[in-house]
Parts: C-alpha cells; sequence; structure tokens
C-alpha cells in the first residue's frame, strides 16, 4: 500500500525534514518559485517556499510572539511600528494586541501573499488586517526604507532566508536606512536563522549592522520546524540599557499591556538573550573583523 506523499525541505544540504501531505490545499510553480500550502496532521496547514518550510499554524506562535512582544516591551513607549514582510499577518496579528501603539505599517512585496494567507491560513491574521491603526503598504521593503522619511520605534524585519528576493534585507543598506528610519531610543529586529546551520549569517549581519548602532546582539527562541537547534533573531539599538531590563520592569510592561501570549514571558524574554559560547565567539569574532 502506498503512503502518504511527503514535503521534503531542501534548505540545508545532506540535512532535513519531512512532512506528511494530507492535502496539498494550495500550489503554484513559476520559473522563479515553487509556492506550497498543505494539511499536515501534526502542524496543521503548513507554508513552503522553493524547498524551504515558512510557517505552520502549530508552531507559529513561537516565531510571531518574540518578534513582537521583545522588542515592543523592551523599548516601553513604543507608538509607531513598521513591520517589512509579514504576509501571513502573524506578525501583524501580534503587533495589533498592544493597544498603546497609533501606527502601524506593513510593507510586503506581494499583494497576493496576503490574500492568499488571509484565505489558506486566517488564524495567522486573524483579522489583524481589519484594525483602523494598520496601513498595509505593497512595495519591495528596501526601497520603501530608502525613501521613507517616518520614523518608528521599532522596525522588525520578517524576512525569508537571505536568498532570492529575501536577500536584500539582509544587506547593508537595508540595514543602514533602517536605522535612519528608528527613533532615537529605537529598537530594530529580524529573523536571523538557525545558528548551527547558518552561523555565517550572523556573523554577515554583525559584519553589515553593527556599525550602525551602539548594540547590536541577538536573542533566541527554540521553533520546532526551523530544525537544528534554536533560531536567533538580530537586535540592533542604540538604547544600550534596553536588552538588560531588570524582571521586574519587563513584568510591569507585560502586565500593563495585558497581552495574552502562549511562548512570551518576561522571563523568556530576559532569558533570550544569553547566547550559546560558540555564538558569542562568532559575533564578537565578526565584531573585531568590522572595528
Amino acid at each position: 500500500m502506498q503512503g502518504k506523499p511527503q514535503y521534503l525541505e531542501t534548505l540545508h544540504s545532506a540535512y532535513g525534514q519531512y512532512f506528511e501531505v494530507d492535502a496539498m490545499l494550495y500550489e503554484q510553480k513559476t520559473p522563479q518559485w515553487h509556492l506550497s500550502i498543505f494539511e499536515n496532521r501534526q502542524m496543521g496547514r503548513v507554508m513552503a517556499l522553493n524547498g524551504v518550510i515558512q510557517t505552520t499554524e502549530r508552531d507559529e506562535f513561537v516565531y510571531h510572539e518574540m518578534l513582537t512582544h521583545v522588542p515592543i516591551l523592551a523599548h516601553g513607549h513604543a507608538r509607531k511600528v513598521l513591520i517589512i514582510g509579514g504576509g501571513d499577518g502573524g506578525m501583524l496579528r501580534e503587533v495589533v494586541k498592544h493597544r498603546q501603539l497609533t501606527d502601524i505599517t506593513m510593507v510586503e512585496i506581494d499583494g497576493a501573499v496576503v490574500e492568499m494567507c488571509r484565505e489558506y491560513l486566517p488564524h495567522h491574521s486573524a483579522g489583524a488586517f481589519d484594525d483602523p491603526r494598520v496601513r498595509l503598504v505593497i512595495a519591495d521593503g528596501l526601497a520603501f526604507v530608502r525613501e521613507c522619511q517616518q520614523q518608528f520605534d521599532v522596525i522588525i524585519s520578517d524576512c525569508t532566508d537571505p536568498c532570492g528576493p529575501g536577500e536584500v534585507l539582509f544587506s547593508s543598506e537595508f540595514y543602514q536606512n533602517c536605522k535612519r528610519c528608528l527613533t532615537a531610543n529605537g529598537i530594530f529586529v529580524a529573523q536571523n536563522g538557525v545558528p548551527f546551520m547558518q552561523l555565517d549569517e550572523v556573523q554577515n549581519t554583525v559584519r553589515r549592522i553593527s556599525s550602525y548602532v551602539q548594540d547590536c546582539w541577538f536573542y533566541q527562541a527554540a521553533v520546532p520546524t526551523y530544525v537544528g537547534g534554536c533560531m536567533v533573531f538580530a537586535w540592533a539599538t542604540d538604547d544600550q540599557n534596553a536588552r538588560q531590563l531588570p524582571l521586574a520592569v519587563l513584568q510591569k510592561r507585560f502586565q500593563r499591556a495585558a497581552i495574552s501570549t502562549r511562548y512570551y514571558t518576561p522571563a523568556v524574554h530576559q532569558a533570550s538573550f544569553a547566547l550559546p559560547a560558540y555564538v558569542e565567539q562568532a559575533v564578537a569574532s565578526a565584531m573585531t573583523v568590522t572595528r
């Protein structure tokens, strides 16, 4: 008896994972990309692009909560937030939970992605696109920050891996323009891969962004479908105290925000900035080369 079809992830050479495809919900192939959305009984609905898992219904909350609540609560007084990417709406869902925000701008390169995810991954956005504070801009992320005259308290880069269309969102020019678009104590964060498998990406980020800010570091979270160990997120700001806040301060801000989370806690927030020795050493090595 023939088994169910399998989706094989091909992000890393000689190592990977597979998902059983219980039902293929959407598939589109072009010369540049191959997008799939399918059902899997363990992870719910799964979206994959060019052989790389992008998001799953079951564990997306880890990624989206940590990229959102860590910088917003570390800032403490954020009013304006910019999201680059994030077409599935998961990041937006978490951002709109913060009632004190007055202006939320989301820049997505492909409007069709937003519509497709609203149809096939509705739990990701959970109505967030209808929030009156949200301004959705269909544009290239680099072009947007290059031309932008606004400033934001928090910028979140919800980017794919640094290849293909997502590669420019890891460039020095992108980081420099994001820094220009930050307020004085603004915070920039971005997904930066799984360092056990992609340590060079961590070092490249340090080399490309550290000269623009006073504090360049990383924090981490365990996202099961991003295989190979914990994922890290880039952290860049001129506020050198923002990542060293006392637990009591984070607890007070979290209680005041009155948001519901499944992964994020103030204690997890504080602990997430503690990195394994091999990652610390890689960051220090890249800093030395940069400076």
